[in-house]
């Protein structure tokens, strides 16, 4: 990708913070680097110098790998002033929302689950955000690393060794504040190199409609009745397996809300699954059902699962919530391959991270009835979503150019004749769900978070939903 030019020495001093560039040529900020922010007197001073700032990094560390919420350890702020590490074992961290609640622009670096925690731990969300990894997408990066974009946009490699570190222990080492110190010490000038390139390619107005969208997102707690549509398995349950997964995952998930506990703590996966598809009916099967630990099953546990399988078995099918596209069709499951490919070919005519054009998800919600979801509106809509709705429509086709690469075109609507023919009217024909086709199969390569994969042929689709040549 052409970009334009970014002159810099490969490594100085950046907005006065203590830095040095190791042996391994990784660089690392030294203790005097930073401010530790350890009682109220520090972080309301910190509050003060951070009023009237137009920006600042923000970073987060936590732990969540035994709890069911994410429990804060530490904050990092960075502005031009300098960099402070605020303490949220030491100091109530709920006066932040009055920075968040500023005009000053939030910089972080994949933000979803800063955000989630941030907002969890001082009830606010910053108004305005610029998240460097989500517009980095939008130059040709695919999903990069904090440390990988450093490097790439101003010739910075951070050092990553704390990164697994525990974050709850106190004290802190110093190099552990070294690392928390470097993961805010050079966005804003990640930011600045990002949004001069984004302007020069006229995709400011992507990345701040992106950031929109990132900060509109629900992170409310999952709720109880329809956490069974993670399971791994929920889509081949049938009939009543499906209210007996409900009840029981919804007790499962009220369960580890309640106890701050992750849900496997509680059952895992296959328990569930195996008590929906086989319900047993007393104590005794419950503790031979595959899956389940008798570790779990104790005190009054055995009873409310035993409860939770009644109430699901009793539970009529207009009761059972389902998730929207949970059961597509497999008849269109060519469609949305297909559709795939042409996405995969406009994010690399564009030089965009595929993904952040468009997932598999992503298609499979324009295709409902009644469209929804990210490529409805906006800039997403304005680049695939027009040609979509013409494709599938059967207005338009795609082929290939000779090259190897897809083009979309106005559909002739000329079938070319194909070797086989109809079959037999004396032959029935295989279930749609038996037939494996190219783009059926490159359907199920690509999972639910997957970007585009590309099928073969010239194909259009009729309008109907099926594919022909």
């Amino acid at each position: 990708m052409s970009r334009p030019p970014h002159n810099r020495e490969p490594f100085r001093r950046s907005r006065g913070n203590d830095a040095v560039t190791t042996e391994a040529g990784t660089t690392s900020v030294q203790p005097g680097g930073w401010r530790m922010v350890e009682d109220d007197e520090a972080r309301d001073q910190l509050l003060s110098e951070l009023a009237e700032v137009a920006e600042y990094a923000i970073d987060t560390e936590f732990h969540r790998e035994r709890t069911y919420y994410p429990h804060l350890a530490l904050v990092q702020i960075a502005w031009s002033g300098g960099i402070a590490l605020v303490d949220p074992l030491a100091v109530d961290v709920k006066p932040l929302a009055t920075l968040f609640e500023s005009d000053a622009v939030a910089v972080l670096h994949a933000a979803d689950q800063d955000l989630e925690v941030l907002e969890q731990s001082c009830g606010a969300l910053p108004r305005k955000i610029f998240d460097t990894q989500v517009s980095a997408g939008f130059l040709g990066f695919v999903s990069p690393s904090l440390v990988s974009l450093a490097e790439a946009l101003i010739g910075i490699r951070l050092h990553k060794g704390d990164q697994l570190a525990d974050w709850i222990q106190r004290p802190l080492s110093a190099s552990q504040l070294s690392y928390a110190a470097g993961d805010v010490a050079y966005l804003l000038e990640m930011r600045s190199v990002l949004t001069e390139r984004l302007e020069v390619l006229g995709r400011t107005r992507w990345a701040s409609e992106e950031s929109a969208v990132m900060l509109a997102k629900d992170r409310s707690p999952t709720v109880p009745e329809e956490a069974w549509w993670r399971l791994p398995h929920s889509r081949q349950l049938r009939g009543a397996s499906r209210g007996v997964a409900q009840e029981v995952a919804a007790w499962r998930e009220s369960r580890a809300q309640r106890l701050d506990v992750p849900v496997r703590f509680v059952l895992s996966d296959l328990a569930v699954t195996c008590l929906a598809q086989r319900p047993p009916r007393d104590r005794e099967e419950l503790r031979r059902t595959r899956g389940v630990d008798a570790r779990h099953l104790t005190g009054s546990v055995p009873d409310e699962v035993l409860a939770a399988l009644a109430k699901g078995r009793a539970l009529p099918a207009s009761a059972v919530r389902t998730a929207s596209g949970l059961a597509i069709e497999r008849l269109n499951k060519p469609m949305i391959a297909l559709a795939s490919a042409y996405v995969g070919q406009r994010a690399a005519d564009l030089q965009l991270d595929p993904a952040a054009l468009a997932t598999r998800a992503d298609l499979v919600g324009f295709f409902q009835d009644v469209p929804q979801g990210r490529l409805t509106s906006g800039w997403r809509f304005d680049l695939i979503g027009v040609s979509l709705e013409r494709l599938a429509t059967g207005h338009a086709a795609l082929a290939f150019d000779g090259e190897g690469e897809l083009l979309l075109e106005e559909r002739s609507g000329m079938r070319i004749p194909e070797a086989g023919g109809p079959l037999p009217a004396v032959i029935e024909p295989a279930d749609a769900a038996e037939v494996s086709t190219p783009a059926s199969v490159a359907s199920e390569v690509a999972g639910e978070g997957d970007s585009a994969v590309a099928g073969e042929g010239d194909s259009a689709v009729d309008g109907e939903g099926e594919i022909s040549a």
